[in-house]
């Protein structure tokens, strides 16, 4: 996705252990987002990187005194004059980096992530519809709630777009993982206020370092999506903003739309189960995700 390449800085700094390298490339990204550039800082002693600062021009506000290729030739003054005048101390925090969370739940065929905040709701019944289905078909399957996870809500910094990870190492990450290496994403939502609960939009708008990620890195596959979804009032019309936002999500990460279930009207009706030819509905759509999956890009 990088477009021209432009080389800032190259500078070979002399110390009693030898020669480092400190070199500062821009790249553009603005066929991702209009004028974004990413600088990238490196220092390098041969083949051996020590360190590496990473910026863009979407991180700085319009109110912060500071642009990105300031912040990055700053960045590489301070290391140039800590690497001359105080080598080893430098040299001993330059690369470390604390360790990300690691991964505790094992990736399952279908991922269902049920974003309703009532465990024991409609949603919660047609989640375990889903998994039913998944495992009727020999399938592996994980049920997923946002409102039991501990997931900070994205705060538009842009950092993602540096290294394809997020600046919050929460359990995001875990949702991630499980994500790209499902065949089947199934969200589960109501209709609240014409849009999706406040735990699922977190989780769509955390995934942006997935965006991000697939952005500067490898495009693995991804999975197919299926929406289920209900709405109290009745008419699918009810749905529009909904849907709206879930094409947007699947759309931005790749993944190819595999239908939806919507069910309307359940103010009325209290309870999914009593809807007629619901239940298979949704399995069956399920089933047909599995056997016959669209083609993965």
């Amino acid at each position: 996705m990088a477009g021209n390449v432009r080389s800032l800085l190259r500078t070979d700094i002399e110390t009693p252990d030898g020669v480092y390298t400190l070199t500062l490339r821009a790249e553009d990204l603005s066929s991702l987002y209009p004028g974004m550039v990413r600088y990238l800082l490196h220092l390098a002693k041969g083949d051996e990187v020590v360190g590496t600062f990473l910026t863009n021009t979407y991180e700085y506000s319009p109110t912060v005194p500071l642009d990105a290729e300031t912040a990055a030739l700053q960045k590489a003054a301070a290391w140039e004059r800590e690497l001359r005048e105080n080598r080893e101390r430098f040299l001993s925090v330059v690369g470390k980096r604390m360790p990300r969370r690691p991964f505790t739940l094992q990736p399952a065929d279908v991922v269902v992530v049920q974003g309703s905040p009532r465990a024991d709701g409609n949603c919660s019944i047609m989640a375990g519809w889903a998994v039913e289905a998944a495992e009727a078909a020999g399938k592996t399957a994980r049920v997923v709630y946002p409102d039991d996870l501990s997931i900070h809500p994205c705060i538009g910094c842009y950092r993602c777009y540096n290294t394809g990870t997020c600046t919050f190492d929460d359990e995001m990450g875990e949702l991630i993982h499980l994500i790209v290496h499902a065949s089947l994403l199934v969200v589960c939502s109501p209709v609240y206020t014409n849009t999706v609960p406040g735990g699922l939009k977190v989780v769509i708008d955390r995934c942006q370092a997935l965006h991000a990620a697939r952005t500067l890195g490898a495009r693995r596959a991804m999975p197919a999506g299926l929406l289920l979804a209900v709405c109290g009032r009745e008419g699918l019309s009810n749905f529009s903003c909904l849907t709206s936002v879930m094409e947007a999500f699947m759309g931005n990460l790749g993944i190819r739309p595999a239908g939806e279930v919507l069910a309307d009207g359940i103010d009325r009706v209290r309870d999914v189960r009593l809807v007629e030819g619901l239940e298979e509905r949704v399995k069956e759509r399920v089933r047909s995700c599995l056997l016959s999956p669209p083609l993965r890009p």
